[in-house]
């Protein structure tokens, strides 16, 4: 059954990615973006290995009890969201469920509980940034928008189909897309571009990324006054170095990261702070621009925050409280010389923890973990890793990103013999 054969299957669960899972006549697992539980389908076979294979959906014959009609009318060709066709309360349970079975099978935590998923407050109009692509076609031909399903290389046209951004970007993003010219000569020269725009504190900022170095945004900027800065990081510049503001205000906002669904991850945040209790001295490792070490700080903690991004550095010392140091570098680098502690926060990139941030953990055992994690695999590996020193206890998440498969989990950690 090789690539471009077409097979009829019934779809019995959802993998971790998004796509659902279903058994090929031959005994092999197919995995099909798309499809829900219990839908049968017409697939036909796009990557075939000796033990699975990679579908697409070609026709749906009997639709599933899970299944819906998706709410973006580019949902079928655009990758940027997995789940839209499965009613929300469904969404949560698997990502439950991915999550409970990641712990289970590579953390080797069998025994943990399915956990809570908080839901969002808000199931689309949630983002509060989002990064399209633009491609330059020739023939002053342009076109903008994320990467196919399917097709990582070619870039769905996008202009207000998509139900994930606030309103404030989707006008944005209209009045970007009228006003960058022919060919989008406004914008810097080269094949592709990345264009992300940002609202925070009711202004619109846009961070450009590509081209070269000698761009004038004024132009652009006199075209889309609505935007209230514009920044530039041009092709080939130190990717440790922030985006130079090339017009408008600073003050618009920040460039550093900060999480998208800002309502859901209060509620994140709330719950963090609440485990932290009463801890004297808290390292808030990958601390961001402080949404941890902040409130921790303004109520009594001593809180050394550890962040590679000078953005966020500036970010969290800004206005600090007492009793917050920022340290600007790798955790692997610093945390070392800032245990012992009470407690350490961590919230990794989604690889998880480096291998030396788990060494030191092991080494010099704060009496409690915290672990912020935005993949159930990397989070489960790091636990496994951790098992002779820590006993997993807690385990919530909270759906930072609805119509998605992502899923964000609080993990907390006890040392042995604290436990």
């Amino acid at each position: 059954m090789s690539a471009g054969t077409e097979v009829a299957v019934t779809v019995r669960g959802i993998a971790a990615g998004g796509s659902g899972v279903a058994d090929l006549p031959d005994g092999r697992v197919v995995f099909v973006p798309r499809t829900a539980p219990g839908d049968r389908v017409n697939i036909r076979i796009e990557k075939s290995k000796p033990r699975w294979a990679l579908g697409s959906l070609a026709s749906v014959v009997q639709p599933g009890p899970e299944r819906r009609d998706a709410l973006c009318a580019l949902y079928d060709s655009c990758g940027g969201c997995q789940l839209q066709h499965l009613p929300y309360e469904h969404q949560l349970a698997w990502k439950a469920r991915f999550v409970q079975d990641a712990l289970a099978r590579i953390g080797g935590l069998a025994a943990m509980e399915s956990p809570e998923v908080v839901p969002s407050p808000l199931q689309t109009g949630y983002r509060n940034r989002v990064t399209f692509t633009l491609r330059r076609l020739g023939g002053s031909r342009v076109v903008a928008g994320f990467h196919a399903l399917g097709r990582p290389a070619h870039i769905v046209d996008v202009r207000r189909e998509c139900v994930l951004p606030r309103p404030a970007i989707v006008d944005a993003w209209q009045a970007l897309r009228s006003s960058w010219g022919e060919g989008a000569r406004l914008l810097p020269e080269g094949g592709r571009l990345r264009l992300t725009l940002r609202e925070e504190g009711g202004s619109v900022v846009l961070v450009v990324e590509g081209g070269g170095a000698a761009w004038s945004a004024q132009p652009l900027a006199e075209a889309v006054p609505s935007l209230a800065a514009i920044w530039h990081w041009p092709s080939g510049e130190d990717p440790t170095h922030n985006p130079r503001l090339v017009a408008g205000s600073a003050e618009a906002g920040s460039t550093a990261f900060a999480q998208v669904n800002p309502e859901a991850a209060a509620l994140l945040v709330d719950h963090v702070v609440s485990l932290a209790g009463d801890a004297k001295h808290v390292v808030d490792a990958y601390c961001g621009g402080g949404r941890y070490a902040r409130p921790l700080a303004a109520r009594g903690s001593s809180v050394t925050g550890i962040e590679l991004d000078p953005a966020a550095c500036a970010d969290a010392r800004r206005g600090a409280p007492d009793g917050l140091l920022v340290l600007e570098g790798r955790v692997e680098d610093l945390l070392e010389d800032v245990l012992p502690a009470d407690l350490l926060i961590v919230n990794p990139p989604r690889s998880g923890l480096d291998g030396e941030v788990v060494r030191i953990a092991a080494a010099q055992p704060p009496r409690r973990i915290l672990y912020v994690s935005c993949d159930p695999a990397t989070l489960a590996r790091d636990v496994g890793a951790l098992a002779n020193v820590y006993e997993a206890r807690a385990v919530r998440c909270f759906d930072l990103f609805p119509q998605t498969a992502h899923v964000e989990t609080v993990l907390e950690l006890r040392a042995r013999e604290e436990a």
